[in-house]
């Protein structure tokens, strides 16, 4: 056989011409107008993968048989391949007939041999992926395999054999250069710039035309390098058959080996000016968008130093007709807002010194200049007064909303005034231990998943019964609201309460101790704080705990929380049901509110965080005020605050009163609106509600972390004490649980131990109620089940449900130390 098929991959040539051959099998020869045929079906002669790939006539599609990674128990799966206008897709079969001879035809633009073929049914199958090539990585891991990833999706791929494996690498970059190419050219057409300039276009793609002037010469004579060189190998071959001595046909090789390597160079060469082209051309449309991003950024800069002028003027004026005013009106704050304002084509004949919310049922948007309630002067406002209030209601010196700006950081005023015993403020650090899954899971094997006991390297040393307590580390956000004389002012405190008690959620991932059914927590801060709280676990299956708070200052709190949680994959999603109470004494005013989903990402993979998402509806069942809470779930592509929480006070009429904003890990702050109107109408068809208002007032604010706790848990102050050992406290409080106390001193190993031991001992507990239950249906008799100590199961009166509540006795137990009710749990 010929030199000339030796260089496209036939067989026949030297041991030197065939690794060059094999070396160099990625740069197609451009003058290469045969090969050989082989069969790209699974029978033919080019292997079960085997066989280049084949494309109809006319189209730029590359086509053949790769084996592709499925999964462990299946391994490597053949799978027919199509490569076609910048994204390839597989499928699991191809109905595929010849049609005509095996002449090859080079693509359109690219330099890869593809055959002509015809189909009858293109696909057997329909389409088992896609992978976009213009944002793709190409990587190549062994002489065969190919592993292709664009974002969360790989593909690993394995060809027949190494020539095969680089004629796909070869199509795959061009054709990945070729959708780069096309996207680029899709940008620039997109219609959002004005056109450049006659001479910048001229300055621009002139030297462009030279170049590629330049290259069409350079392509002219790279196929007559190539028709000559073809010529010179068939005259070799024809040397090669002649009866020469035997010194002449070493230098015929040698002769013919330089001649392979002439037309290599020059297809390398002709490659390389291509893409200098192609380079020249991508920096060009660069070039031309940063000009045109230039002048348009000119323009509006005119545009707004002109509207700034005018606004100068007006103000000058204004200020003259009015010099009481000047001082409000002159700003600076407010005309610099003002003034972005006008230049969007706002409407400028607002009252500049109030604050705007725009709020809109799904997404509120929040405009905010700053205000001076002191000289605020409505004039000429189109506002409706849906909604009107005064100013002199924001009182600044006597309003409770100022109080609470005045409170210390860290504690309130009602603290200070009170002795406080003192508490720990540290625990032992958390241990570095690793946590192997396979040693926890190949114990697991064959029984039952409810059996299946979790080690506490999930958990931190708190029980769900001291999470749930950990609700009142704002409390004195309620005595606070205990002084408001307005309902809906009133409602501002408890809306910022119930946001506060997720503030310490934000860097705790690991899951609270599970409580025992019978488990209690107490937490009596009476004397020092004012309140003292109980909690109990009344039910296992599913797992439900009660609460209930009462403070001396003239407020209540009970709540019965079931978790329902499910499992989704990527993320854990945490929904607590059951409705939370608050009763002031003096008013009577009953709140209601229920919590809103958490959800705790990167379960299997990555690092763990957690989000809190829903909305949160606060009603108050005497006045019938309304607050409206919206927990904005995070998102990457999202331009908000993360941990955004909006909302709005209403009154029973539906007129809104206060406007609440902040973040549920940081601080939430409480604007009195003075006017309301309709506003635009959204792109979704609904009708935005514009909400002017004051300047907004912190009411509650996060405490700051303890030092050194990212090696505590991320405990805060309030928790660093809730498993504090103290004395006179039931036999079933949860400072008491055995593996808690071990799992905080870090003797994790012991921890993991008790645990195991306290659920067992509760699971022979359930069985023995189970046997009872049974023997009663048998005997006709009525088996209540499981009561509670502390709490008994009513009818609320204001939700409807079923609930458990306080019935009493428990401090009274503990005057007394009288425990006989308490069962043996630990």
């Amino acid at each position: 056989m010929g030199k000339a098929a030796a260089l496209c991959g036939g067989g026949g040539t030297t041991t030197t011409t065939r690794g060059l051959v094999s070396l160099l099998s990625a740069v197609p020869c451009l003058a290469c107008h045969e090969l050989p045929a082989m069969s790209a079906e699974p029978g033919g002669r080019g292997g079960p993968a085997g066989g280049p790939p084949a494309a109809p006539p006319g189209s730029d599609t590359y086509k053949g048989w790769l084996f592709k990674w499925t999964n462990y128990l299946k391994g490597y799966q053949r799978r027919w391949f199509v490569l076609s206008n910048g994204l390839l897709s597989y499928y699991r079969s191809s109905a595929t007939v010849r049609s005509g001879g095996s002449s090859w035809k080079r693509l359109k633009n690219t330099p890869v041999p593809v055959r002509k073929m015809g189909t009858q049914a293109e696909m057997a199958h329909t389409c088992r992926g896609t992978i976009n090539l213009s944002t793709a990585h190409i990587d190549t891991e062994d002489s065969c395999n190919i592993v292709l990833s664009n974002g969360g999706r790989t593909y690993h791929l394995k060809a027949n054999s190494e020539v095969e494996r680089q004629r796909w690498v070869t199509a795959l970059e061009l054709a990945k250069a070729k959708a780069i190419r096309m996207r680029n050219n899709q940008s620039d057409d997109s219609g959002d710039e004005e056109p450049a300039s006659q001479s910048d276009k001229s300055e621009l793609h002139g030297p462009l035309k030279t170049l590629s002037s330049k290259l069409e010469d350079l392509s002219t004579c790279n196929e007559l390098i190539a028709k000559h060189g073809a010529a010179l190998q068939r005259s070799l071959s024809e040397l090669e058959n002649l009866r020469l001595p035997p010194d002449s046909g070493e230098k015929i090789k040698a002769v013919n080996e330089r001649a392979t390597l002439f037309r290599i160079t020059s297809n390398a060469m002709i490659n390389a000016c291509r893409d200098f082209l192609d380079l020249a051309e991508s920096h060009s449309r660069k070039w031309q968008r940063l000009l045109q991003h230039e002048r348009e950024q000119r323009i509006r800069l005119e545009e707004t130093i002109e509207q700034l002028a005018k606004q100068h003027n007006s103000l000058e004026r204004a200020c003259r007709g009015a010099p009481g005013l000047a001082a409000g009106t002159a700003s600076s704050s407010g005309t610099a807002k003002g003034s972005v304002q006008s230049a969007k084509g706002e409407a400028s004949d607002e009252d500049e010194e109030t604050e705007y919310f725009d709020a809109m049922e799904d997404a509120p948007a929040f405009i905010t200049v700053t205000a001076d309630p002191k000289h605020h002067r409505r004039s000429g406002s189109n506002l409706s007064g849906a909604s009107e209030g005064h100013p002199e209601d924001w009182n600044l010196e006597d309003s409770v909303f100022e109080s609470s700006n005045q409170s210390s950081y860290n504690e309130s005023t009602g603290k200070d005034l009170l002795p406080r015993k003192r508490r720990r403020t540290r625990i032992p650090d958390k241990p570095n231990y690793s946590l192997n899954l396979w040693s926890i899971m190949k114990n697991c094997i064959g029984k039952e998943l409810s059996k299946i006991p979790m080690p506490v390297n999930f958990n931190e040393p708190l029980s769900m019964l001291q999470r749930l307590t950990e609700d009142l580390e704002y409390h004195e956000l309620l005595d606070k609201a205990v002084k408001c004389e307005s309902s809906t002012e009133q409602m501002c405190f408890v809306a910022a309460f119930s946001v506060s008690s997720y503030s310490t959620t934000v860097h705790r991932t690991a899951k609270p101790f599970n409580p025992l059914l019978g488990e209690t927590f107490e937490l009596d801060r009476l004397e020092e704080l004012g309140f003292r709280s109980l909690c109990e676990q009344v039910s296992h299956h599913p797992p439900a705990a009660a609460h209930h708070v009462y403070s001396r200052r003239g407020w209540t709190l009970w709540q019965e929380i079931t978790i329902a949680s499910k499992f989704r994959g990527k993320y854990l999603s945490i929904m607590p049901l059951g409705a939370i109470h608050l009763e002031f004494h003096s008013s009577g005013n009953h709140y209601v509110w229920r919590k809103v989903t958490s959800t705790v990402h990167n379960i299997i993979v990555g690092k763990l965080w957690i989000d809190q998402s829903g909305e949160i509806e606060i009603v108050n069942h005497k006045s019938k005020d309304k607050c409206q809470l919206k927990f904005t779930p995070y998102s990457y592509f999202s331009r908000d605050v993360p941990r955004k929480v909006t909302g709005v006070v209403s009154d029973a009429d539906g007129k809104a009163h206060y406007v609440m904003s902040g973040t549920w890990d940081e601080k939430m702050e409480c604007s009195k609106i003075l006017h309301s109107s309709h506003g635009s109408t959204s792109t979704e068809g609904k009708q935005k509600t514009v909400y002017q208002t004051l300047s907004p007032k912190v009411l509650w604010r996060k405490y700051p972390l303890p030092e050194n706790a990212e090696n505590m848990y991320f405990f805060s102050e309030l928790a660093l004490t809730l498993n504090e050992p103290e004395e006179r406290v039931a036999p079933t409080d949860s400072r008491l649980r055995p593996d808690q106390r071990l799992m905080e001193s870090g003797r994790w190993d012991e921890a993991n131990v008790e645990k195991q031991r306290l659920e067992e001992k509760q699971r022979a507990v359930r069985r023995r109620r189970e046997a009872e239950a049974v023997e009663a249906l048998e005997e006709g008799k009525d088996y209540e089940g499981y009561i509670p100590l502390w709490f008994e199961r009513k009818v609320d009166a204001v939700t409807g449900e079923l609930i458990c509540v306080y019935k009493g006795g428990y401090w009274e137990a503990k005057d007394k130390q009288d425990w006989s009710v308490c069962p043996d749990i630990f």
